[in-house]
C-alpha cells in the first residue's frame, strides 16, 4: 500500500475508532454498567471495529489495484470514506449504543457520542473531510482517550 493511502487510512482509522468508542443509552438497557465495564466492552468493541477496518481499507486497495507507488485519486480516497468508512463506524456506534452507559456519567457520554455522530455526519456530508490535516474527531479522540477509551480515542502517528 502506498504511503499516502497508508496516511489516509491511519487518519481515517484514527478518527473512526472514537466514533466506536462512544456509547449512550438507548433506553432498551435493563442492567447499568460501571464505568470499567463500560471502558472495557467499549475498547474491545473498538479492537474488533479496527480490524474490520483495517480489512475493509485493504480490500478496496486491493479492488482498486493501488500499489505502493501509485497515489491514489481523490475520487478512490472519498469512495472508502463512503464505502467502508461510514458504514464501518456506524455499525460500530450502533453496537455500542446496546452497552448503555454508566450511571452518573451519561452527560459525558452522551458529549463524546454526539460529537462523534457529528464528525461522521460531516464526513458523510463531504467524504473529502476525512483526510484532511488534524481530522475531523481530533477533539472527540482527545475526550474519549480522557474518559478512558483509549483503543477508541487513539491517535494513529504518520
Amino acid at each position: 500500500m502506498n504511503k499516502r493511502l497508508f496516511v489516509f487510512f491511519a487518519t481515517v482509522l484514527a478518527g473512526a475508532l472514537v466514533a466506536a468508542g462512544c456509547g449512550s443509552d438507548d433506553g432498551n438497557s435493563t442492567a447499568s454498567l460501571s464505568k470499567a465495564q463500560f471502558v472495557k466492552q467499549g475498547n474491545a468493541i473498538c479492537t474488533a471495529g479496527s480490524k474490520e477496518l483495517e480489512e475493509g481499507f485493504e480490500e478496496f486497495a486491493k479492488e482498486k489495484n493501488l500499489g505502493k507507488n501509485e497515489e491514489p485519486s481523490e475520487a478512490e480516497l472519498e469512495e472508502v470514506a463512503e464505502t467502508v468508512l461510514v458504514p464501518g463506524v456506524g455499525k460500530q456506534i450502533e453496537g455500542l449504543r446496546a452497552l448503555g452507559t454508566p450511571e452518573g456519567d451519561e452527560g459525558e457520554v452522551d458529549r463524546l457520542l454526539t460529537g462523534a455522530e457529528e464528525a461522521l455526519e460531516e464526513i458523510e456530508e463531504d467524504p473529502s473531510k476525512a483526510s484532511e490535516n488534524g481530522g475531523t474527531f481530533t477533539e472527540v479522540n482527545k475526550e474519549a482517550r480522557e474518559y478512558g477509551l483509549t483503543v477508541c480515542g487513539e491517535e494513529e502517528n504518520e
